[in-house]
């Protein structure tokens, strides 16, 4: 075991760019499209520009924090470094937390997939080969994450690009499908908005859940060649990619086929691709969404594994390295314990996972603000004044705050739905046992 503490750089910028790329497109677009379409209609362009400009406003203080200390291992360290030991340790053990039972979604997901062309198999097998071969993956060398997490991320891409492109050609060619001929107006002639706007508010919350990883970029920053470079690239592309992979795709879906026709039960995708005459759709959408569920299973394990070598003290086995510099121990752990996912499945077969998810997600938001903040502390210190000014974020410390309200009002959305109300509150508990046992840990 090595007793060097520092995590190598053998990340390029072109892993770096996949990675980010792949933190934006996730089982959020290619699954939860089709409720978000149903709930507001063509108007979820909208909502996506504006959820898409306050995440980017997050990634570009997370970039300017990034470059002002590059040898911090994940970013939760400079929430630490200027709200206090405290905040650290709250939001590194939420984050940690939070990418565990992801990990564990994604796992029972990657199962279900899979019973599409073994349905004799059980679920927990596959379950069990994905987590032995990308745990393999995260531990063999951080240069074999960063080409699975690549070629993963480029299946996405490919995906999308094939429906946008579907799109331009179906309605420069007037082609005629199951709804009809196929045409720009597609898109508004059945109105702009859905159900009169009822849910609309609910349609922002399913469009935050989406971008839910992109923060991603910032694990990467202690193992990225280069970060000087590559990491404002990364960031600055982002912007250019919710055009082209967020909104591109759904402008493509509501233009080949009415968004009237889409049901939440069913990816807009495989709906499209059926609805044109692809005879094999549905096995073609089946292994891209398998790759975006294998892809965040494997971005979970490289993040706890940091997460937690991070967290850990230096009298820990969780934060020794192996001689390739890899925090192996904080990976197994990690991996042991999404592994119990296989238990929990058999105890709570039917919606638990969902549940848990969602509780997740409400930490994230808090998460994120909290980063705001962080990078507002950062501006007022000698940190700054005596620093480079790397990469400054554009109209801070304004944007800090709307970026905040807004992620506020997502988090108050939750907290008043339906669907949502219970998970928020158990969040919510969850925070207040950490603040507690800080309390403890930090007298």
């Amino acid at each position: 075991m090595s007793e060097n503490h520092s995590l190598e750089r053998h990340l390029s910028g072109r892993h770096v760019n996949m990675i980010a790329l792949g933190g934006t497109i996730g089982t959020g677009l290619f699954l939860g499209a089709g409720e978000s379409i149903q709930k507001a209609g063509p108007t979820i362009l909208l909502i996506y520009i504006v959820t898409g400009f306050f995440v980017f406003s997050m990634m570009r203080a997370l970039g300017e924090l990034l470059l002002s200390d590059t040898n911090q291992t994940v970013f939760i360290g400079f929430i630490k470094k200027y709200l206090g030991e405290r905040a650290g340790f709250i939001m590194g053990w939420t984050y940690w937390l939070g990418w565990i039972v992801i990990a564990m979604a994604e796992l029972t997901a990657i199962g279900n997939y899979m019973r599409y062309w073994f349905p004799s198999i059980p679920i927990w097998i596959w379950g069990i080969v994905f987590l032995a071969v990308l745990y393999s993956i995260n531990i063999i060398a951080v240069r074999a994450f960063g080409e699975t997490e690549f070629w993963f991320a480029m299946i996405k891409i490919v995906a999308i690009l094939a429906m946008i492109a579907a799109g331009v050609i179906m309605v420069v060619l007037h082609t005629r499908t199951e709804s009809g001929i196929t045409h720009l107006s597609t898109l508004w002639e059945h109105g702009l908005i859905a159900d009169k706007g009822h849910d609309v508010l609910s349609a922002f919350q399913m469009a935050f859940f989406a971008f839910l990883g992109v923060e991603f970029v910032g694990i990467t920053a202690s193992e990225t060649k280069n970060p000087e470079s590559t990491i404002p690239k990364s960031i600055n592309s982002i912007i250019i990619r919710i055009l082209i992979f967020y909104i591109g795709a759904l402008l493509a879906i509501m233009v080949i086929q009415p968004w009237t026709h889409y049901s939440s039960e069913m990816s807009p995708f495989v709906q499209v691709f059926s609805g044109i005459g692809v005879p094999a759709a549905a096995g073609i959408i089946n292994f891209v969404v398998l790759t975006a569920a294998a892809s965040s299973l494997n971005s979970s394990l490289f993040t706890t594994g940091r997460m937690l070598f991070a967290l850990s003290d230096k009298k820990s086995m969780f934060s020794k390295l192996n001689h390739r510099a890899i925090p192996m121990n904080a990976i197994t752990f990690s991996t042991i314990l999404v592994a119990t996912v296989v238990l929990i499945n058999y105890l709570f077969p039917n919606d638990a996972f969902s549940i848990v998810t969602s509780i997740a997600s409400a930490t994230f938001i808090v998460i994120y603000a909290t980063l705001m903040v962080a990078h507002i502390k950062y501006r007022k210190s000698a940190d700054y004044h005596k620093g480079q000014q790397l990469f400054k974020m554009p109209g801070a410390p304004i944007t800090n705050y709307l970026t905040i309200l807004f992620m506020g009002t997502i988090f108050l959305i939750l907290l008043l739905s339906k669907g949502t109300m219970i998970t928020t509150l158990l969040a919510i508990c969850w925070f207040a046992v950490l603040f507690f046992v800080s309390l403890r840990k930090y007298q």
